[in-house]
């Protein structure tokens, strides 16, 4: 059995890419459904965030089990073939299991140590669980995982003084506006990062925040714990007078904020500039008001300057974590090819007994006529041989399992002998 994933991320593909081949909870259950009519794959689990869209497998061959990944997403998101072959990365067996554990413990994250990823790739799991699209092989790497992740955050200090997506956008605005004492903020959205944001600006210096949700009841919830105001989605427009600096972050599936609604706002508040922060995925708020003069829009793309000087400050502790997930990772294949040495030796085994079965069968053949006591000395002779030459290499594959090249020795093996 074989692990692999496909996927892009915010390194391999633009957000407008990212976005086409994103996948809701509701798209998420239907494709799970879909993956398990495909005999080529055999467990499955669906990543999907604002930074990257990734399908973890386990399939018997590699080659098909990607060919039908591929398939799949160019089928579902009605993609011609072929086209997305330049932002598409795989990975397989060891280096996929690597992967896993480098996006739990937030390596391969925007923000180096950022938190968010860890629930994220929990839910994934559980949705996957669920719905009966997991068996031992995705159960084990993914739990393993989420040790790995605990791990690295307990045994570095990647975690402190954590960042995440929100908390650049609140530096940006620093950097935009200087002191934010004086300058009211709108949180759109109840999501965690809007709610990130919204702490990190408090601990700024922020005393003016508006709260906004569909929900007005959650607005009111999370307005309350700011110490802010909650306003009524309707009336967003008409209290972006008095807001200098937005961060929308909903799961809306279409712009809430339009350039023509940002334009009559502009107008009425004389210029004076506005500030917004677009953490939503799918975008929350259209990217045209960039045209308008005083106006400044930053999405989740915009933010990767910013992030590279935090993840600077990170690079010793992300080696430190590489080495405790390169040594789970040969744990984990030592776990994984346990599954595997008893079927090779099997296999051999049975290899070499038919090998030994047919050329006694010739070589009685062209003796002639022989004694029953006669041909149970050649059978017995025969299968001593076999036994003595297959000790030393049986024994020496046991043992050499539970060390780090574990698996390399299950490779050799079944590839001199041709097991598969």
């Amino acid at each position: 059995m074989n692990i692999i994933v496909l996927g892009v991320n915010h390194k391999t593909a633009s957000l407008d890419i990212r976005e086409k081949l994103a996948f809701t909870e509701k798209h998420i259950e239907e494709s799970l459904d879909m993956l398990h009519n495909l005999n080529v794959i055999k467990e499955k689990v669906i990543l999907s965030t604002c930074n990257r869209v990734e399908i973890y497998a386990s399939v018997n061959n590699i080659e098909d089990g990607v060919k039908g990944l591929k398939d799949f997403i160019y089928k579902y998101h009605e993609i011609a073939n072929g086209n997305l072959e330049d932002y598409f990365y795989t990975y397989f067996s060891e280096d996929a299991i690597e992967h896993l554990f480098k996006v739990s413990s937030s390596l391969d994250s925007m923000v180096v140590g950022e938190p968010q990823i860890l629930g994220q790739v929990k839910d994934a799991y559980t949705l996957a669980k669920e719905h009966r699209a997991i068996g031992m092989i995705l159960n084990q790497l993914f739990e393993k995982a989420f040790y790995v992740a605990k791990k690295v955050r307990s045994e570095t200090r990647i975690a402190e003084n954590a960042v995440s997506i929100s908390y650049v956008a609140v530096e940006l605005a620093k950097k935009i506006f200087g002191e934010l004492e004086a300058k009211t903020v709108m949180i759109i959205g109840a999501g965690e990062m809007a709610e990130l944001a919204a702490r990190h600006l408090l601990s700024n210096g922020s005393k003016s925040i508006l709260v906004s949700n569909r929900t007005f009841d959650r607005a009111v919830e999370l307005a309350r714990d700011f110490k802010g105001s909650a306003i009524r989605f309707e009336s967003i427009e008409d209290e972006l007078l008095r807001t200098d600096i937005v961060i929308s972050s909903t799961g809306a599936p279409h712009f809430i904020i339009k350039k023509n609604m940002i334009e009559r706002v502009i107008h009425q508040r004389r210029n004076r500039p506005m500030f917004f922060i677009d953490i939503a995925f799918p975008r929350d708020v259209e990217p045209a008001i960039n045209e308008i003069e005083n106006v400044y829009l930053y999405n989740i793309d915009d933010l990767q300057n910013v992030v590279t000087a935090n993840i600077k400050e990170r690079e010793r502790e992300s080696q430190k974590a590489t080495e405790i997930i390169r040594k789970e990772v040969g744990q984990f294949l030592n776990w994984l090819d346990g599954l595997e040495i008893t079927p090779t030796i099997t296999a051999l085994r049975e290899k070499a007994e038919a090998i030994r079965l047919e050329e006694l069968e010739e070589a009685l053949s062209k003796l002639g006529t022989v004694s029953d006591k006669e041909r149970l000395i050649i059978d017995n002779l025969s299968s001593a041989i076999v036994n003595k030459l297959l000790h030393t290499p049986t024994m020496n594959l046991k043992k050499q399992i539970e060390s780090t090249d574990g698996h390399w020795y299950i490779k050799v093996v079944r590839n001199l002998f041709n097991l598969d």
